[in-house]
């Protein structure tokens, strides 16, 4: 059974829906960024993962 504190993978791993709660929370871990910055990198990439990913500066 799942602990309600674990954070699931959101429906669509492939964009940010930066208006879901969990998948913010999901995205700042997985990014390793707070959540102003990736409301920061959304606003300036757009919602696309690998987009944001080298907009981040990540491998």
């Amino acid at each position: 059974m799942l602990d309600n504190m674990e954070i699931r993978v959101p429906p669509d791993d492939e964009r940010i829906d930066i208006t879901d709660p969990k998948a913010v929370d999901y995205w700042t871990q997985w990014f390793g960024v707070t959540e102003e910055r990736l409301r920061i990198a959304v606003a300036s990439a757009g919602t696309v993962k690998d987009d944001l990913r080298i907009y981040l500066g990540l491998p």
